[in-house]
C-alpha cells in the first residue's frame, strides 16, 4: 500500500510543472532578473489570496532561515518534518512551504526547546543548506473554496448535498471506513462503532468535540482527523452505548488535510509559473503491529 500511495503523490506533484510563459504579468519580477528571494515568493502569495493579511498571526511566518535567499524551487508540504526538508534539499528545493509546524509546536516555540539536539540538528540542517521554511495555515484555511475540504471531496469521490453530507447507498462502517482508507491513502484509520452497521450519510467533523456533534446531528458517521481521544472519542463511545445508530471514523491529521497542500502546489504554479513546485508528501507513516 505505501508503494502504491508513494507513486500517486508523485504523479499529483509532477503534474502541471512549470512552464516557460511569454507574458509574466503574474509576476512581480521578470523572467531575465535574478531569481525572487523566498520574501518576493511570499509577497506574491498574499497578493493572489485575495483577502486581507492578518498581521498578528504567529502561525504564517518565517520559521527558519533568511527571507532574503534567493529561491531554487518550492517544496509544498503539509508538514515540514526532517524527512520532508531533507527530500526538498535533495530535488534542490530551498524553499519548503508548510501547514504545519516545523517546531513541533503551534506557535512553533523556541525558547523552550531552543537547547534541545534535534531542534539544533534540524535548524543547522535547514540553514547551513541555504533553506528557508515559512508556514501557510490560517489563510490558505481562510481561501475559497476552502482547500481542505476541496481536496479531501476530490479524494473520497462521495455525493454530497448543499449541507456537506455524503449520501451512498446503505452500507457497512467497516466497507465505507475501508474506502477511507484507500482512497485517502493512509493506514491510519480507526472506528467507533460496529463495523457492521449499515449507513448512508458521512459528514465531515472537526478537531473540537464540538463540530463533531453538529455533524452526528445531520449524518450517521462523523469522519475527523486530529481529535483530542478524551473528549470527541468518548463521547462517541456513550453515544454509541446509548443506542445510538451512530458511527466515528477517525484518520489521521495528514490524511484529513494533506491534500490541501497538493492543491496548494497546484496553485503556485499558476501564480508563479516560472519558480518550479513540487509537492513532497508528509505521509503519516503509521506501521500497524
Amino acid at each position: 500500500m505505501k508503494s502504491t500511495y508513494i507513486t500517486r503523490r508523485q504523479a499529483i506533484a509532477t503534474v502541471g510543472a512549470a512552464v516557460a510563459a511569454a507574458s509574466l504579468g503574474k509576476l512581480a519580477f521578470a523572467q531575465a532578473a535574478a531569481p525572487p528571494t523566498a520574501q518576493q515568493v511570499v509577497d506574491i502569495i498574499k497578493a493572489h489570496l485575495n483577502m486581507t493579511w492578518n498581521p498578528k498571526t504567529y502561525r504564517d511566518t518565517f520559521k527558519t532561515g533568511d527571507p532574503n535567499t534567493p529561491v531554487k524551487g518550492i517544496a509544498s508540504c503539509f508538514m515540514s518534518t526532517f524527512e520532508v526538508i531533507r527530500k526538498a534539499h535533495a530535488q534542490g528545493l530551498n524553499f519548503v512551504i508548510s501547514h504545519e509546524p516545523t517546531y513541533w509546536t503551534d506557535a512553533d516555540l523556541i525558547e523552550p526547546i531552543k537547547n534541545e539536539a534535534l531542534y539544533l540538528e534540524k535548524r543547522h540542517f535547514i540553514e547551513s543548506n541555504g533553506m528557508v521554511v515559512w508556514r501557510i495555515h490560517d489563510h490558505w484555511h481562510l481561501y475559497r473554496p476552502e482547500p481542505m475540504i476541496q481536496g479531501k471531496n476530490r479524494l473520497l469521490r462521495w455525493d454530497k448535498d448543499a449541507n456537506e453530507v455524503f449520501h451512498f447507498p446503505p452500507t457497512k462502517l467497516s466497507v465505507v471506513a475501508a474506502q477511507v482508507a484507500v482512497r485517502e491513502f493512509t493506514r491510519s484509520v480507526r472506528i467507533v462503532g460496529d463495523p457492521n452497521m449499515l449507513v448512508t450519510s458521512v459528514m465531515q467533523g472537526g478537531h473540537g468535540l464540538s463540530q463533531n456533534i453538529a455533524a452526528w446531528e445531520k449524518a450517521d458517521v462523523s469522519m475527523s482527523s486530529e481529535v483530542r481521544e478524551w473528549e470527541t472519542v468518548e463521547y462517541a463511545r456513550d453515544l454509541v452505548a446509548s443506542g445510538a445508530k451512530k458511527a466515528l471514523i477517525l484518520i489521521s491529521h495528514e490524511a484529513g488535510e494533506e491534500e490541501g497542500m497538493v492543491i496548494f502546489g497546484e496553485w503556485m504554479r499558476k501564480i508563479a509559473p516560472t519558480i518550479r513546485t513540487v509537492f513532497i508528501s508528509t505521509n503519516d507513516n503509521m506501521i500497524l503491529i
